[in-house]
């Protein structure tokens, strides 16, 4: 379709005779003043066409959307959000829609504007070791397009072959190899992005350092909230040298945390350290078979990478380390085929456990390494509380726990009970010294948990920053920051108590 030029925004608004700012729009002529920009096809209206986007990967809520976008070009993008300040419209962005706090879920009468189209690799700067892609390409296919200069892009979130990068910048995604390489806002150089009132703007350079206030940080793990990402430059790594994985098997998961404690203690800092339990065990190996031990309580993959001198060496100290801390076994990987494998299973983790019931519930929530036998020991307790499986996977290397609650939502009154348990899992977290998130952000699900995480002074600068940047409230409104008033209301410590943080949504 042939574009506009800049005048896009003016000619829709010559179009639809416009004489006041603010003015309300009926769904007809909204509808009507995207297909002006984009065609017809990309502007879908109808619920039995909008139903692939009433939900995220949160599945609990659901919700059609108003009206969704399609577009193809940031020029496109920037009149469509151009109409929607002038009309008062909110807007959503959604990248790949494997979000996990619901996130990118509608809202009544919001624009759901998805940046699936914008999936191109601009450019790969193998002189710089860096990559500029648009915010629709999927994480994986960074590392594929620049294995071929020696390069790869270091955050691998489980989600990595579907999800996109401008979803990862929205949450700030880490994955497996998060504890030595860092999360995304640590491997993102510059990101440009849309303001509400349609302007382009960019955070960072091309260099390794940028004058005043850091806002390339600000927009990893903004959610949404503060501006549309239409382009990203990552920081890409050489491929090591050698790697290997460690498989330790523990018949006690208290005694797996104290281990995790012990490695990073002694100095060493592995490429990953990932924990299971012997639910997400037995899940994992039954959906990938790459040959976990099933009755182990709890195994922990430690990834070493670098030269092969220095991986070998490491290996003979963590082998020594988790078998003073009663490892019954540890094996190293043999080759490259079972190092791949081993990961296979943990990344495989979430969608094998999707075997074990109807439904489950995914938390989000880390806490210092120190605490890490504690804490599990007090969500096996409130496991049997609440009479509702539990299995744990999660990146024990930084604490960013992944308790994943099995219920069946066909039971009465089982949801309910499942957000209440999760809810006590996000504070648990709190009261250990984290906090209610590592890498799937606040959305919808923790929105109550965030009262008690922050005081009011603080959320308060929260909300100045959100007015800073969208005045008017129209990017992802009701998301992550929760007001004043919605504190108050819940009140210290009686947070959740197993209630939709928004009722009007439909659930499964």
């Amino acid at each position: 379709m042939e574009l506009l030029h800049n005048s896009q925004y003016d000619y829709v608004m010559k179009k639809q005779k416009k004489t006041a700012i603010n003015s309300s729009i009926s769904k007809e002529n909204f509808v009507h003043s995207l297909q002006l920009i984009l065609p017809k096809e990309s502007v879908l209206h109808e619920a039995e066409d909008t139903h692939a986007y009433e939900c995220d990967g949160l599945s609990a809520y659901r919700k059609l959307p108003w009206v969704v976008a399609l577009p193809e070009t940031v020029e496109q993008i920037q009149a469509i959000v151009r109409i929607c300040a002038a009309y008062q419209v909110p807007i959503i962005a959604r990248g790949a829609g494997t979000g996990l706090s619901g996130g990118a879920l509608p809202q009544k009468g919001c624009l759901l504007l998805s940046l699936a189209k914008l999936n191109k690799i601009l450019e790969i700067d193998a002189n710089n070791n860096t990559a500029r892609v648009q915010p629709g390409v999927r994480n994986l296919a960074i590392s594929e397009a620049a294995k071929q200069y020696g390069l790869y892009y270091a955050p691998d979130p489980s989600s990595q072959i579907a999800c996109s990068i401008g979803g990862n910048v929205a949450e700030n995604s880490g994955g497996v190899h998060c504890l030595k390489y860092g999360l995304t806002v640590n491997n993102v150089q510059k990101i440009t992005i849309l303001t509400i009132d349609g302007e382009l703007v960019s955070f960072g350079t091309g260099g390794y350092d940028n004058p005043g206030y850091d806002l390339l940080a600000l927009m990893n793990g903004s959610e949404g909230m503060l501006g549309i990402v239409v382009e990203v430059t990552v920081k890409l790594l050489p491929i090591p040298e050698y790697a290997q994985v460690l498989l330790a098997v523990f018949d006690d998961v208290q005694h797996a945390g104290q281990a995790v404690a012990a490695i990073i203690s002694a100095g060493i800092i592995p490429a990953g350290l990932e924990m299971m339990d012997n639910l997400a065990i037995r899940a994992a190996e039954d959906f990938a078979q790459v040959g976990y031990p099933t009755e182990a309580e709890a195994i922990l993959l430690c990834e070493l990478d670098g030269n092969r001198a220095e991986v070998n060496q490491q290996i003979l100290n963590i082998k020594d380390l988790m078998l003073a801390h009663h490892a019954t076994e540890v094996r190293v990987s043999e080759s490259e085929q079972q190092r791949l494998e081993y990961w296979q299973g943990r990344k495989s983790a979430f969608p094998a456990v999707g075997r074990m019931a109807p439904d489950y519930y995914c938390m989000d929530g880390t806490i210092p390494r120190s605490q890490l036998a504690f804490v599990l020991n007090k969500i096996k307790e409130l496991s049997e509380h609440y009479k509702l499986a539990v299995a744990n996977v999660f990146h024990a290397g930084d604490g960013n726990l992944h308790p994943l609650i099995l219920y069946d939502a066909n039971i009465e009154g089982e949801l309910k009970r499942t957000e209440e348990f999760g809810a006590k899992i996000l504070e648990l977290c709190v009261k250990v010294g984290g906090t209610i998130t590592g890498e799937h952000g606040v959305g919808i699900e923790k929105i109550n948990q965030m009262c008690i995480q922050f005081a009011k002074l603080e959320l308060q600068q929260f909300h100045d920053i959100k007015a800073a940047f969208d005045p008017h409230h129209l990017l992802n409104p009701g998301k992550a920051v929760p007001t004043l008033h919605r504190c108050a209301e819940l009140g210290a410590m009686h947070v959740h108590n197993g209630e939709l943080p928004h009722p009007e949504l439909e659930r499964f």
